[in-house]
């Protein structure tokens, strides 16, 4: 046998060898549909802003991504039964920076540390707080909500998705900021506090766009500031909180994806490229400023390094405010 031989025979065996190793029946990553388990209700903003990437991912990537929603406990419930999923890319779980970050900080035993159980994928919607008002409430400026809170220390009533939610610490931030007292009034499915909004019995929301979306162009809620610094692509007549003259209070939540700890770092890189491909995309990006929200996907070292930040923050604005931890 002449040398030219030898070597293709030996490459030959050596292709054997590697395919027999693999699992029977292997195939690419993803092979069937993935799940997303989204700890809040179908119509919360997480839930409205991930159907539109999925939407466009699914297409991507040849599978459907289909959406679980698992509310309660401000999204606790849902995230712990993620960490729970086996690690093969298929559960995947979105959630934000309540219960990934501000709640490590507000209750006694999560089920699940976001850190150490599961591997972030990316945040991928950054959200601003909009501060609403029903109309029956009887002010039209930030600065009347103000007095209006003022003259009636503790009657004033906010909404948010749960305790932990970043409209929650939103309410508690607007407190310190503007030397209030209101009381919270947490809701395990935000589509009950529209109605409450509107009539006028929880009267005010620190919340993110979808969530008051409804009420606002039912003509039952008024938006009164966007807590940022740059006005609302979706609320252009609505000022800033610095233009409504309360430059000190800017307050934002976000969401993002992560997978069941140990879950192949391969597979964890895929999602991150096609997150950030979907995102890219100009008709994603329209629908997402349609909803109040920023897109970005950051890498998956990056997105790692704002989770732990993340918590060190809220760590540090729940401590300031005296929040006692939750059992």
């Amino acid at each position: 046998m002449n040398m030219s031989k030898r070597v293709f025979m030996g490459a030959a065996v050596a292709a054997v060898a590697v395919l027999a190793s693999q699992p029977a029946g292997a195939q690419p990553y993803p092979n069937r549909p993935i799940t997303v388990i989204i700890p809040f209700a179908g119509g919360s903003a997480s839930d409205v802003v991930s159907r539109i990437m999925f939407d466009k991912m699914s297409k991507s990537m040849g599978q459907p991504i289909v959406i679980e929603n698992r509310p309660g406990a401000g999204g606790n419930n849902g995230t712990a039964a993620a960490a729970k999923a086996t690690p093969d890319g298929y559960t995947l779980v979105g959630s934000g920076s309540g219960p990934f970050a501000a709640n490590k900080a507000l209750y006694k035993d999560l089920g699940y540390d976001p850190e150490t159980d599961f591997e972030v994928i990316a945040p991928f919607a950054f959200f601003n707080i909009v501060v609403v008002v029903s109309t029956k409430l009887p002010v039209n400026s930030l600065a009347e909500l103000i007095a209006h809170a003022k003259a009636n220390p503790g009657k004033l009533n906010y909404g948010s998705v749960g305790i932990g939610s970043s409209q929650h610490l939103g309410g508690e931030y607007f407190q310190q900021v503007a030397g209030v007292q209101i009381t919270h009034v947490p809701y395990r499915n935000i589509a009950q506090y529209g109605p409450d909004l509107i009539a006028g019995q929880v009267p005010l929301g620190f919340q993110w766009l979808p969530n008051v979306i409804a009420p606002i162009r039912a003509g039952g809620a008024k938006a009164l500031a966007v807590a940022a610094k740059t006005r609302l692509a979706a609320l252009p007549d609505v000022p800033t909180t610095a233009e409504a003259g309360l430059p000190e209070y800017q307050a934002s939540g976000w969401f993002a994806m992560a997978a069941p700890k140990d879950t192949p770092k391969e597979i964890v890189a895929r999602l991150n490229r096609e997150m950030a491909k979907a995102i890219a995309d100009p008709e994603v990006k329209e629908k997402f400023q349609q909803q109040g929200a920023e897109g970005r996907v950051p890498s998956v070292a990056e997105s790692i390094k704002f989770v732990h930040d993340e918590i060190i923050k809220w760590d540090g604005i729940i401590t300031k405010a005296g929040i006692p931890k939750i059992d």
